[in-house]
C-alpha cells in the first residue's frame, strides 16, 4: 500500500464577515441602549445664573409667568392665557417700539410651554430683543 503525503501549505482560512456582522448587531444595540438611558438620567435645575447686573434699558418689557401659567406683561395681569392675548399685551406694552427688550421672568416651576408661548407672542407683536431673567446662585 503505497499511502500520498499531501504536503499542502494553504493556511486554514477565517471568514470574518459573521464576525463584522455580530460586532455590528452588538454595536447598534450599545448605541440605542446608552442614547435612551441619558434622556432617564436627566436631571435639571434652573434658573440659575452668575452674571452682572444688567444696566436698565428704557425700553424694557418684564413678563413674569408664574408656576401656573398666568402672565403679567409690564405689570398689568394678562386676562387670558392665549398667545393672541399675550401678543396683544406685548404690543401695547411697546408702545409700537419694534427696539423694546422683553425680559421673561419665568418661575422656576412653570411649564416649558408657557415661556414658549411668550417667545411666539414676542414674534407676533414684532418684538425680536428678547432675554431670561435667572437669580444668581448663592453656592459660591
Amino acid at each position: 500500500m503505497k499511502f500520498r503525503r499531501h504536503h499542502r501549505s494553504e493556511e486554514p482560512e477565517i471568514n470574518l464577515i459573521p464576525f463584522i456582522d455580530v460586532l455590528l448587531v452588538i454595536l447598534i444595540f450599545l448605541m440605542l441602549s446608552t442614547t435612551y438611558s441619558k434622556f432617564t438620567e436627566l436631571q435639571v435645575s434652573l434658573p440659575v445664573a452668575d452674571a452682572d447686573k444688567l444696566k436698565e434699558r428704557p425700553a424694557e418689557i418684564v413678563v413674569a409667568v408664574s408656576a401656573d401659567g398666568r402672565y403679567v406683561v409690564g405689570g398689568n395681569a394678562v386676562e387670558g392665557r392665549s398667545v393672541e392675548m399675550l401678543a396683544a399685551a406685548l404690543t401695547q406694552a411697546s408702545g409700537g417700539k419694534s427696539d423694546a427688550m422683553i425680559v421673561v421672568s419665568a418661575d422656576a416651576a412653570s411649564a416649558h410651554q408657557s415661556v414658549v408661548n411668550v417667545m411666539d407672542a414676542a414674534r407676533r407683536a414684532g418684538l425680536s430683543h428678547l432675554t431670561f431673567a435667572a437669580q444668581t446662585s448663592t453656592g459660591h
